[in-house]
């Protein structure tokens, strides 16, 4: 019988990576974080100036430096040595006055005062068990307060590599959980009502679903070093979407 994954077997994957891996995605993130993430992320969340603001699962960082330097007050949560102390680093460098946790977000510790918005992005497809994480974040919220989270879109995960093989995209499971193996990582893949369905059970309002396509001046400038890039012009990559707490 197959052992289910645990968060702890997770954390001990992601606590692998490479700090040159942490470098290259200085200051804004990776190629796709860039041009599809972080612009829905930040327009959602709006003027942040002042807003006191939980990163669930902040990785190395770089997303809550991004928000303080819009004038945010940052908490930011990661539970893996690597990229926590990564982060820990950057601050003292930095001194953006962000607050550095190391916890799993399933077992958060508290941290004051409940946030005006939370941000998850690209966290949840990462945490086998993750229903406790995203009530958390919630949890986490003032009433009225903002929880903005971003995952792989369920429908077309492996866009990239699935493009490069067939020049058009191909699925032949959707409905059921599974593991993804990654290059450093597993992710799991979950149909979208699951996480909606979670959000509405906890009493969320849905403000916003989005699924950012790359400019189409974008791809011809990257595809160069990129083959099969012209797929995020096509096809959403990405899903992102934005909820209120009751």
């Amino acid at each position: 019988m197959t052992t289910p994954p645990t968060n702890d077997a997770a954390i001990a994957q992601w606590n692998r990576i490479p700090r040159e891996v942490l470098e290259a995605m200085e200051p804004d993130g990776d190629f796709a974080k860039r041009h599809l993430v972080n612009p829905v992320l930040l327009r959602m969340l709006g003027d942040v100036r002042g807003r006191r603001i939980l990163d669930a699962g902040c990785g190395h960082g770089y997303f809550s430096r991004l928000l303080a330097g819009r004038g945010a007050r940052v908490t930011g949560v990661e539970p893996t040595d690597t990229m926590f102390g990564y982060a820990q680093e950057k601050e003292r460098a930095l001194g953006q006055g962000i607050r550095y946790v190391q916890a799993d977000l399933t077992r958060l510790p508290a941290l004051g005062d409940p946030f005006d918005a939370v941000v998850c992005s690209m966290v949840l497809p990462a945490i086998p068990d993750w229903k406790p994480a995203l009530r958390a974040c919630v949890q986490a919220l003032r009433p009225g307060g903002l929880f903005v989270f971003s995952v792989n879109h369920p429908a077309f995960e492996m866009l990239l590599t699935t493009w490069r093989e067939h020049g058009d995209y191909r699925l032949r499971r959707y409905l059921e959980e599974y593991p993804i193996p990654q290059l450093r990582a597993t992710d799991f893949h979950r149909p979208l009502s699951a996480y909606l369905n979670e959000l509405a059970a906890l009493g969320c309002r849905l403000r916003e679903i989005a699924e950012p396509g790359l400019d189409p001046r974008t791809a011809r400038e990257a595809q160069d070093t990129t083959p099969g890039i012209e797929s995020y012009v096509h096809l959403p990559n990405f899903l992102i979407a934005a909820a209120e707490r009751p």
